[in-house]
């Protein structure tokens, strides 16, 4: 009996404990309930916050339309008051006027009337009529790329002594798909590496993103995986209230969204990206499409700083302090002549400084600068990226191409295997106009293959001018090159040419820098090495590429001497720029050439290609 009694007790106990349980779970379940609630209104109350948010930035933007235009009327109003002001005042002064004065507080005293005309006849300085004063305009924010996005630090501490130097231009374009726009959440440094693939827009926030793309609706979203800024706990772990929106907004407009991945933890933002539409990474090890960093043309480049070279090898710790944001960073690329870099220096910080003609390593080279500047392009660019990117979510990526039509003329048959060897083992080219003989046309065709190639007979009573714009007629391609049979052309030479029409603004790219041999003399000159990576006044006429529609504007003088000094005058008189690329890959080649001989530097007595060609 006693057992059983204990064991109703326990039972008893225990139902007791199970009870004080269920109540205390009912009464968290309960208090969770009332939170949830009050969280839901909360975020009710901030949806309708936000709208009225909206409603009012748009109301403060009608008022300051209006504003503007009342403060213009007012300053009307006030010039107009001052004008009559002016014209009382002058009415006051003029003679007759005052003469009229005199007579009349005189006319009954002779002595006052004569004084009043005495004085009244006297010379009085007129009042400076007023001027309609400009009216301050608020400043309008630029859109171009780069407009805001300028470097800001002008010296540099190297071993506790400053030193000073001009920042790099960031270039504000162009754009290289101006028909497409793109909302872009990121940092510095990938917003400038994406700013001049598309018309984009930056600096919105969870709270105004529907006002301000609403003025100019993208045809797509991307999202970087960015540390800083008003979005960057909004994409970390949980997403946030503000992100969701935002996507929501974009479906509802079906603009694609796209999440990238640069850095961190994947996991960190798992959560987010698996609400956007595409996903890519730069981590090898995530299981994402990849989309790494490549060089952005742009602002990646040789284009020097204003002063040249700082003369020193630098570590990369010297070189980039902590302090620098990335337009400084981008001055600090092209400053000195070499970067000794510490092993495990990421890939893509290598490929920008490369790209900036910078040697890295413990000295400076400027053949090993070169190559390696040539490799950071091979490796791709943002372009081929943003293409990449483009195709896999479905939009069109429309853009000028690189694709060249070569103008070869072969006067001197006996140099044909020569001139075609100089042309088939160059890239880009897809078309090839050919001038020569008759029975040159099938060892061409031959050759060129699988290269369109167009033949026609060379006229020895035409000019080489005359020729080159009837080739000029027959060229497909964007841009035009026009190769001499006699001359040396390096495996990369339109390679490297046609890649300062990334960079530059120029319609004309050749070498003003080059190297030439002298068959007679056997010697290697060198003529005006400080012409790379300018614009210059001319450029060597055997290097010329062009954009094709540029030089069909210009055409080319009937004349078969002299014919490239025409052109480069036409483009100076016009306005057209010209720009001088490296100074690798071409030599000249003469029997002699007492010009040359007089404006070049003597390199060596020797072959010139082992130092031309790389």
């Amino acid at each position: 009996m006693t057992t059983e009694l204990e064991s109703t007790r326990r039972a008893l106990r225990d139902a007791i404990a199970e009870a004080e349980r269920a109540a205390e779970l009912a009464r968290l379940l309960d208090a969770a309930q009332a939170k949830l609630a009050e969280a839901e209104r909360a975020t009710e109350e901030l949806r309708s916050m936000n709208e009225r948010l909206a409603e009012a930035e748009s109301e403060l933007e009608t008022e300051r339309t209006a504003a503007e235009r009342l403060r213009k009327e007012l300053a009307e109003q006030r010039y107009q008051a001052e004008v009559a002001q002016w014209k009382l005042s002058s009415l006051k002064v003029a003679r007759w006027n005052r003469i009229g004065d005199a007579i009349k507080t005189g006319k009954s005293n002779p002595v006052r009337l004569a004084k009043g005309l005495k004085g009244a006849a006297k010379p009085v300085k007129r009042p400076v009529a007023p001027k309609r004063k400009p009216i301050a305009v608020t400043a309008q924010k630029d859109d171009r790329p780069g407009a805001a996005f300028q470097a800001t630090s002008t010296t540099r501490t190297v071993e506790g002594r400053s030193v000073r130097l001009k920042p790099f231009r960031i270039p504000t374009g162009p754009n290289t798909r101006p028909h497409l726009t793109a909302a872009v959440i990121a940092d510095p440094h990938a917003e400038a590496l994406l700013r001049y693939e598309w018309r984009q827009t930056t600096g919105f926030t969870p709270r105004d993103f529907a006002r301000v793309l609403a003025a100019e609706v993208p045809h797509l979203l991307v999202v970087e995986s960015v540390t800083q800024g008003p979005w960057a706990e909004e994409i970390t772990g949980e997403p946030g209230e503000g992100v969701r929106e935002l996507l929501a907004w974009c479906a509802a407009r079906g603009i694609r969204t796209v999440f990238w991945h640069t850095g961190g933890t994947v996991a960190d933002y798992a959560a987010t990206a698996e609400l956007f539409e595409y996903r890519f990474t730069t981590d090898l090890t995530a299981g994402w499409p990849r989309l790494p960093f490549a060089v952005q043309p742009r602002v990646h480049n040789p284009l020097p700083l204003s002063g040249g070279r700082y003369d020193r090898v630098l570590t990369l710790e010297q070189l980039l302090p902590a302090h620098l944001g990335y337009p400084d960073v981008l001055t600090s690329y092209r400053w000195p002549v070499a970067v000794d870099c510490p092993p495990g220096t990421p890939h893509w910080r290598l490929a920008e400084l490369a790209a900036c003609g910078t040697s890295i390593g413990p000295e400076a080279d400027s053949r090993r600068a070169h190559a390696a500047l040539r490799r950071a392009y091979a490796a791709g660019t943002m372009t081929e990226r943003v293409d990449e990117l483009l195709e896999t979510i479905g939009l069109p990526s429309a853009r000028a191409t690189l694709d060249i039509s070569v103008i070869l003329p072969v006067p001197d048959s006996s140099r044909l295997e020569h001139a075609l060897a100089q042309v088939v083992k160059q890239s880009g080219v897809t078309q090839v106009i050919v001038f020569g003989h008759p029975s040159i046309e099938e060892r061409a065709r031959e050759v060129l293959a699988p290269r369109e190639v167009v033949f026609r007979e060379q006229d020895p009573s035409v000019s080489t001018g005359a020729m080159l714009n009837r080739g000029l007629d027959l060229c497909e391609a964007d841009l035009v090159a026009i190769m001499d049979p006699r001359d040396v052309y390096g495996s990369h030479y339109l390679a490297d040419l046609s890649r300062a029409f990334l960079f530059s603004t120029a319609d004309i790219v050749g070498k003003a820098s080059y190297y030439a041999h002298l068959r007679g003399a056997h010697a290697t000159l060198l003529k005006q090495p400080e012409s790379e990576y300018t614009y210059t006044p001319e450029v060597n006429g055997a290097t010329l590429l062009a954009r094709r529609n540029a030089l069909r504007a210009i055409g080319f003088a009937d004349l078969t001497e002299g014919w490239d000094e025409v052109l480069m005058r036409q483009c100076r008189t016009d306005g057209i720029k010209v720009f001088s690329a490296d100074r690798f890959g071409y030599v000249r080649v003469r029997d002699e050439d007492r010009w040359l001989l007089g404006a070049a530097h003597l390199v060596e007595y020797g072959s010139a290609e082992p130092h031309a060609l790389i």
